[in-house]
């Protein structure tokens, strides 16, 4: 059989960033180290479905987290001194949510309050950590970047469990981004965006990782970032620097590309939508969600036990 590539489809408009909520001209610290010094009026990230449908996104440079309704309507949930970067929703309805400068903290949308749930590792403080994934037993995985590199290949990948045990999985990524469970969470998934490539891991009956390999390579200035999974176990790669997402089948084959608009910058993506087949994308070069349809629902996650 001879190999076909991957079919496009284009992702349409869900809804913009309001104007009000947007920052022109201001120059930010976040910005000046991870968007050469441009003045960004937003960077979203972090996009998370809670259990009424409501989508939240993350704008890490201004501190924000935002509520997007189904209609595309936002509204501010919280504003305070951090870089917020990924979120995912717990079954209890309170969100973990990863801070580059702040460590993991625990977030409670309906109040609008910020705790901290993990700051540091043996009196360590972290690199910066990115991304974060519950799994089905309520086991916190998340991804400690900073500016690791191929240069400097320390990025760090941990778990903290249920009980409330801080276990350092990785110490070798070159910039650990997006993370994801296999659908049977025997393997990890981790966006090793310098190496632009996606890592995966078998985990051990123990919970610890084994034969970590590479299970994707991409291509381009910047790497893959956020990752999803879907129920056949096909996985989801945001990949701003091709402006794109792309499919890849449970044997690393990519087998369908989500097509953004040029300079669109797709950073992280989300199932949502009645039936999770409907995948939301964090466009941060513009401030805008972009959606498009796929063809498998997206694999349940913690929130929606």
């Amino acid at each position: 059989m001879l190999w076909a590539p991957p079919a496009t489809v284009e992702a349409e408009l869900f809804s913009a960033m309001p104007a009000a909520f947007r920052r022109p001209g201001v120059r930010t610290d976040w910005a000046d180290a991870n968007r050469g010094g441009a003045a960004v009026d937003s960077f979203l990230e972090g996009p998370a479905f809670d259990r009424e449908g409501f989508l939240l996104v993350t704008d890490i440079p201004f501190g924000r987290i935002f509520r997007i309704a189904p209609d595309g309507t936002w509204s501010l949930v919280v504003e305070y001194e951090g870089w917020p970067n990924g979120l995912k929703l717990h079954r209890e309805g309170w969100a973990a949510v990863t801070d580059y400068r702040r460590g993991v903290l625990r977030l409670d949308p309906r109040r609008a309050v910020l705790e901290p749930l993990v700051t540091h590792r043996f009196s360590e403080g972290f690199r910066g950590v990115n991304d974060c994934v519950f799994s089905s037993g309520g086991d916190l995985y998340f991804t400690d970047q900073g500016q690791t590199g191929l240069h400097d290949p320390t990025g760090r990948v941990y778990r903290y469990t249920a009980a409330g045990r801080l276990d350092c999985l990785l110490t070798t990524v070159p910039s650990p981004n997006g993370i994801v469970l296999a659908p049977d969470e025997k393997a990890l998934f981790v966006a090793a965006t310098r190496g632009n490539a996606v890592w995966r891991g078998p985990l051990m009956a123990d919970g610890t990782l084994s034969k970590v390999g590479v299970f994707a390579s991409l291509y381009g200035p910047t790497g893959p970032d956020g990752l999803a999974m879907d129920e056949a176990g096909n996985l989801v790669v945001a990949h701003p620097g091709g402006d794109s997402v792309w499919l890849f089948s449970p044997r690393g084959e990519p087998v369908l590309r989500v097509r953004c608009a040029d300079g669109d910058f797709p950073t992280n993506v989300a199932h949502g939508g009645p039936d999770r087949r409907s995948l939301y994308i964090t466009c941060s070069g513009v401030g805008v969600v972009r959606r498009a349809a796929m063809p498998v629902p997206g694999r349940r996650l913690f929130s929606h036990a």
